[in-house]
């Protein structure tokens, strides 16, 4: 099924592979183009036990892969075009198709945004059937491309540092921070993502070149820094840009607001004072009421 670059994903008709039984066969290095609008779940073909919280069925649909070489590969999900901004989740699993009894899970990942993306299979043997399963996440209706490739295309899919424990900050002014590890080699350069939590996919604000030591060997510490022109909450990734695969070195939240004006900051500040004030007399009647009470216990005993 081909879509129209910039149609609303809405607008599309129910995938053909919707049902397990009618699932897309993927050729190497081909892109396959699809939407989750109007796709069912057949209940009857998953098991939400085998995958836990990282996934929740609501408008799936399958592929399946078999690779002619043993080795390793990428399944590469670009593309995407959402009515929310979660993406699609994706499931790799091997086994006997709707019989979940059989099957076993070699990767289950939830995007949570539109970047092109990329998750590594390691070792798939040749000659062995592998299903995936695409979803939208938290019934997202997507449009995207999904391809299983020799190389990978886009950053790795990995799992998010929680934004909700990140304190906001009035200060502007983010510094970054990390270690280039001894096992990715040698990569030309990094590059700096940055996305705000609202955003459909992040843009890359920074290229920052890889640094050589006096005796030519590649300097491991890193700092980069970035001036916020906007409230938000951001989400920033460093990556390496090199042969080898690209690797995220660094990804953490920042959240940024606008200091409060003096009254504001005096008011909120006079709101505090009266809130411990009255917890404090809060808690001085409940003493006075308890040795009341045990007071006039004691006198009853008598």
């Amino acid at each position: 099924m081909l879509l129209l670059p910039g149609s609303f994903p809405g607008a599309q008709a129910q995938a053909a592979n919707d049902n397990i039984e009618n699932r897309r066969v993927l050729s190497l290095n081909e892109a396959v183009a699809s939407n989750t609008t109007g796709c069912t779940v057949q209940w009857a073909c998953v098991d939400e036990k085998l995958t836990g919280k990282c996934i929740e069925y609501h408008n799936d649909q399958w592929f399946e892969f078999t690779p002619r070489t043993t080795g390793r590969y990428y399944v590469n999900i670009g593309g995407q075009q959402c009515r929310d901004t979660r993406g699609v989740q994706l499931v790799v699993l091997t086994g006997e198709p709707c019989n979940p009894t059989t099957y076993r899970v070699l990767s289950c990942t939830s995007l949570g945004s539109q970047d092109d993306v990329f998750v590594t299979l390691d070792s798939l043997r040749a000659g062995q059937p592998y299903l995936l399963d695409v979803d939208g996440y938290l019934k997202d209706f997507c449009q995207f491309t999904v391809a299983i490739s020799d190389k990978p295309r886009g950053v790795p899919a990995l799992t998010l540092p929680q934004v909700a424990a990140v304190a906001a900050s009035a200060n502007p002014v983010v510094t970054l921070r990390w270690t280039l590890p001894d096992s990715v080699g040698a990569p030309r350069r990094f590059r700096v993502l940055r996305r705000e939590a609202a955003a459909f996919r992040a843009g890359e604000v920074a290229a920052v070149p890889v640094q050589r030591t006096t005796y030519g060997a590649t300097s491991p510490e890193y700092t980069w820094t970035d001036t916020l022109a906007q409230p938000g909450r951001y989400l920033y990734q460093v990556v390496t840009d090199g042969e080898g695969p690209p690797l995220i070195v660094q990804q953490q939240w920042y959240a940024y607001r606008l200091p409060l004006p003096p009254t504001d900051k005096a008011k909120a500040q006079a709101t505090v004072e009266a809130t411990q004030r009255a917890a404090k007399a809060q808690q001085t009647w409940e003493r006075r009421s308890h040795r009341a009470r045990m007071k006039r216990l004691a006198g009853q005993r008598l």
